[in-house]
């Protein structure tokens, strides 16, 4: 009888991803489309994905690190 081996644990590279569009890129962080643009521009923000020929998302984890890369309290 042979045994089967359980499939190897999700590694961080495996794990799915999650993409967010426009309109909730938006909402969390409460910056407008052109703010966005800007500082993708200006290398200050994650760069979009290109999940299609029209179609651009951003990685909720690229998202998430930029968020807590921001100063907690303003000056």
């Amino acid at each position: 009888m042979q045994q089967t081996s359980a499939p190897p644990p999700e590694t961080q590279d495996q794990v799915s991803t999650v993409f967010l569009r426009m309109p909730s890129v938006i909402q969390m962080t409460g910056l407008g489309r052109s703010t966005i643009y800007r500082l993708i521009a200006q290398q200050q923000f994650p760069c979009p994905v290109r999940l299609g020929v029209r179609a651009v998302a951003w990685r909720r984890s690229e998202l998430d690190l930029w968020s807590q890369s921001r100063p907690a309290t303003s000056h």
